[in-house]
């Protein structure tokens, strides 16, 4: 009851207020602090309204009770009214303003707020939506339909009728404010990004994006899209005869989430392998052997292999991309294919000037031992990249490329293979000089070694192996398969070269060995330690008495772990004090693709199987993909 009054109160008040309004300063009314529902469960067939999640609101805040006007907007901008009129529309000085863009709006609040000497903007979209709602949960504020002196000729129009975008003509809403369907679209501060599942407080979106949200749709605009719920968006720059804005007065302003190095975060592993939506896109039963990199616009981009067996020659590389705002990766789409071909094993490297790099092994036949090497090149985030150019044509060994290509910090880039199919072949290095033009194995031909504690060789220890350039130049490498053993354990291979990869030196890491169905990470951070992510043992062939690692609870209490961790070295490789299973303790079940399939995540378990392959955006995040699921985490989530 008290709200109703409330509500009531306003909405007989809203007539004075736009009566004694400045015809320059919009007249605005409070919105109180509250909880609402935001989104829309209708079948509409737009998925951007759901899911449906309650927001927060701690604040109040005041709203423009109409959009602003031609009148208002001029005393700011007067050469603005040379776009009176553009296409039948806005002619008048108390007609919605429109035809400004994005910063013309933020421009206009920043004005008026030093001209009043109080803090104007723009609404966040969750502050606009609770407030065209103000308490209702049906499509419109005035219920399922829209009444029709509400309308503004709702049709899809190639050429607009002369109409009037007057702002107040029609009833308020139970806040009080007008014209929250129709008229014309408003600006909001947010970037476009789909919702998140969980319940907000005081959103403002994510920090970056492509678009900005527009609500309320406009004039000559069909119904559907005047709804409470409903979002659309625009580039920042566009300005057209259907969007104006309406303004906030509040001394807070929510701000995007930003990903922060000094704030440790986990985040709910996620699908990156999307079944593509175009049934062009072929998309097999085993997807695997991923790659992944940042891009220089802020995407992420990941490749792997989909194939019904791995040695066949229908096997595609396909790709998905996550945009900065997104929490979904998009639906796979073709990256590369030779047709008839296999294509086994595939690399993405960001070389930070502006250029990626996609490596990958091509087959004659349908196996994947006797590949040889292509490359290819984009400078443009990955949305179009060069021919591919033979960079190791005989089709051999030693060509199966592994994802993690590095650069060392004099320039040289480095890219490690299989250096055959089996499990104990080991890894093969190819070396560019000259920023990926050409490439050499310096391998000398000799057999395989023994692989064994103080032993040296010209092979790598392990297939599937990880590389890290040391400090004082050297090179450091961890790899599956040919484990040392020592007390009656089979640990991970550690291999070493002081001449960039002509020969190798052997020592057990303290490590359990790893086997099939499993592939590791190492990686330097940018923040100066070497990351280790591998799995705690193999689940069927490991024995039982050498499974699990021991790590350290919050309440620094030790417990035995299963499955995925990330360990890092402070000291090249020396030591490893921390340790971390990739876990945020929360019980659920996942599906982990390819030879994983499902399993239980909980505070003592972790993905027990996966390829790994992982990249560090410049923002800090760390991203480890596994056969099907992205992990996310940082510097400071590991060291807590």
């Amino acid at each position: 009851m008290k709200q109703q009054t409330l509500a009531l109160g306003i909405s007989l008040l809203s007539p004075l207020l736009l009566a004694a309004q400045s015809p320059t300063i919009p007249a605005t009314v409070e919105i109180p602090a509250g909880t609402f529902y935001m989104g829309n469960q209708y079948d509409t067939g737009w998925s951007d309204e759901q899911p449906v999640h309650p927001v927060t609101l701690s604040y109040s805040f005041r709203m423009g009770v109409t959009e602003v006007t031609n009148a208002q907007y001029e005393a700011f901008r007067p050469e603005h009214k040379q776009w009176r009129g553009k296409n039948n529309v806005s002619r008048e000085d108390d007609e919605a303003v429109v035809n400004v863009s994005y910063q013309d709006a933020v421009d206009y609040c920043e004005w008026l707020s030093r001209r009043e000497g109080k803090h104007y903007r723009l609404p966040t979209e969750a502050e606009w939506e609770y407030a065209c709602r103000a308490g209702t949960y049906t499509r419109y504020y005035t219920g399922d339909g829209l009444p029709s002196s509400m309308c503004r000729n709702q049709v899809i129009a190639r050429d607009y009728e002369a109409i009037s975008l007057k702002v107040g003509q029609t009833p308020p809403n139970a806040f009080g404010l007008y014209d929250m369907h129709g008229n014309v679209e408003e600006w909001c501060a947010d970037w476009y990004a789909p919702y998140p599942a969980t319940a907000q407080t005081d959103p403002a979106g994510p920090a970056d994006g492509e678009f900005r949200v527009t609500r309320g749709g406009s004039h000559h605009t069909p119904t559907d899209y005047l709804g409470s719920a409903v979002r659309m968006a625009m580039l920042p720059d566009d300005k057209h005869s259907l969007t104006g804005f309406r303004v906030v007065e509040c001394d807070i302003t929510p701000r995007p989430v930003q990903t922060d190095r000094n704030r440790p975060f986990f985040l709910e592993p996620i699908p990156f392998v999307v079944p593509p939506t175009d049934p062009k896109v072929p998309f097999y039963s085993h997807n695997h052997q991923p790659s992944i990199t940042w891009c220089d616009n802020g995407d992420l981009l990941a490749v792997w292999f989909s194939a019904n067996q791995e040695n066949n020659r229908e096997m595609v590389v396909l790709a998905s991309r996550l945009r900065p705002s997104a929490q979904s990766w998009e639906p796979a789409t073709v990256f590369y294919k030779v047709p008839g071909r296999n294509m086994t094993g595939t690399s993405l490297f960001n070389n930070g000037k502006g250029t990626l790099f996609h490596l990958n092994g091509v087959e004659a036949a349908g196996d994947w031992q006797n590949l040889m090497m292509v490359q290819r090149t984009s400078t443009d985030n990955g949305l179009t990249w060069s021919k591919a150019r033979i960079i190791a044509p005989e089709h051999s060994k030693r060509h199966q490329v592994i994802s993690g290509t590095i650069q060392t910090p004099d320039g040289v880039m480095i890219q490690l293979c299989d250096a055959g199919p089996g499990n104990h072949d080991g890894a093969a290095i190819h070396v560019s000089h000259d920023g990926g033009e050409t490439w050499n194995d310096p391998w000398d031909g000799a057999p395989l070694p023994d692989f064994q504690e103080g032993g040296k060789g010209t092979t790598i220890a392990g297939i599937h192996a990880g590389i890290v350039c040391l400090k004082d130049g050297s090179l450091l490498t961890l790899g599956r398969g040919n484990g040392i053993e020592k007390d009656g354990k089979k640990y991970m291979p550690m291999s070493r070269s002081d001449d960039m990869g002509k020969t190798w030196t052997y020592s057990a890491s303290p490590f359990t060995a790893i086997d099939g169905g499993q592939r590791l990470v190492l990686l330097r951070l940018q923040e100066g330690p070497i990351l280790l992510v591998s799995f705690t043992d193999h689940p069927q062939r490991t024995p039982k008495a050498h499974r699990g690692m021991t790590f350290t609870g919050k309440d620094g209490q030790p417990f035995t772990g299963y499955g995925m961790f990330a360990a890092l070295s402070y000291d090249e490789g020396k030591t490893w004090p921390v340790r971390k299973l990739l876990t945020d303790g929360q019980n659920r079940v996942l599906y982990g693709g390819a030879w994983t399939g499902n399993f239980q995540m909980d505070a003592t378990h972790a993905e027990p199987r996966g390829y790994l392959a992982g990249t560090q955006s410049p923002d800090g995040t760390i991203h480890i993909v596994s056969s099907r699921l992205h992990y996310r985490f940082n510097l400071k989530w590991m060291e807590e």
